[in-house]
């Protein structure tokens, strides 16, 4: 009996034996299986972010595409108009001592001006026409002189060069926003409108000034050769004019 004994409990010892090993590796599989899910789950995380984060980029990339192409488009526009302002004091060059011939000097220009000025009326809208040349000529002149209104007074001008090409008063217009635009910063501009006055209206008085401050422009933006045939055209074409004056000034000075 002992003996059967001895055999029964060496049989129980092997199967218990044999049964917790299972029971480990049982085990050992749930913690792995939990891991996996740990390491899934951080993964997934980390997709969804770096997945963020590629969209932000890509909207980034977008908007700053979207600067680029203005920045171009702005400057294309720089250099067009750059070009006709050039191209129009070239061929105001070629007119020759014609020009200098019926050119005032700027003083009686610049009282011719300011009489303008003083016989204005501060009535109507900046763009608001009257229908009649002077008054509309003088309300803009009201804007820029009296109420410091300059946008204003810069849609006033433009107005007014839109609605009366033919006018007398067309070279004090287009130098008005010339000088404006200068004021304001807008110096590419400024150049556009000052070259209009020398190109269209190279007998007006306000000729010999429109061609110096296109000169001035030029030496502003670093353009000193540019700068300094100007000045040798207003010498040229204009000798003996306040502006030919400056001009030498700034031509010694370069």
């Amino acid at each position: 009996m002992n003996r059967n004994f001895r055999y029964r409990l060496l049989g129980l010892s092997l199967l218990v034996g044999i049964a917790a090993p299972g029971a480990a590796i049982a085990a050992s599989d749930d913690e792995r299986l939990t891991q996996l899910e740990r390491i899934s789950n951080a993964h997934g995380q980390l997709l969804t972010q770096l997945q963020q984060q590629l969209s932000d980029s890509q909207r980034d990339i977008d908007s700053l595409r979207g600067q680029i192409q203005t920045n171009q488009y702005q400057l294309e526009q720089i250099v067009e108009r750059q070009k006709i302002i050039l191209q129009q004091i070239d061929e105001l060059g070629s007119k020759g001592a014609s020009s200098a011939a019926s050119t005032s000097n700027t003083s009686s220009a610049s009282a011719a001006t300011t009489t303008g000025a003083t016989a204005s009326t501060s009535t109507g809208a900046a763009a608001a026409s009257s229908g009649n040349e002077k008054q509309d000529y003088d309300n803009a002149v009201t804007l820029a002189l009296e109420k410091k209104q300059y946008d204003d007074a810069i849609t006033a001008f433009q107005s007014f060069v839109k609605q009366y090409p033919n006018s007398s008063y067309q070279p004090n217009a287009n130098y008005w926003l010339g000088q404006l635009n200068y004021n304001k910063g807008k110096k590419d501009d400024a150049s556009y409108y000052f070259a209009t006055v020398v190109k269209n209206y190279p007998k007006s008085p306000k000729a010999s000034e429109s061609m110096l401050k296109v000169g001035i422009i030029m030496q502003e933006k670093g353009e000193k050769d540019k700068a300094k045939a100007v000045y040798q055209r207003i010498i040229s074409l204009y000798a003996n004019s306040a502006s030919a004056k400056q001009a030498e000034k700034r031509l010694s000075a370069l």
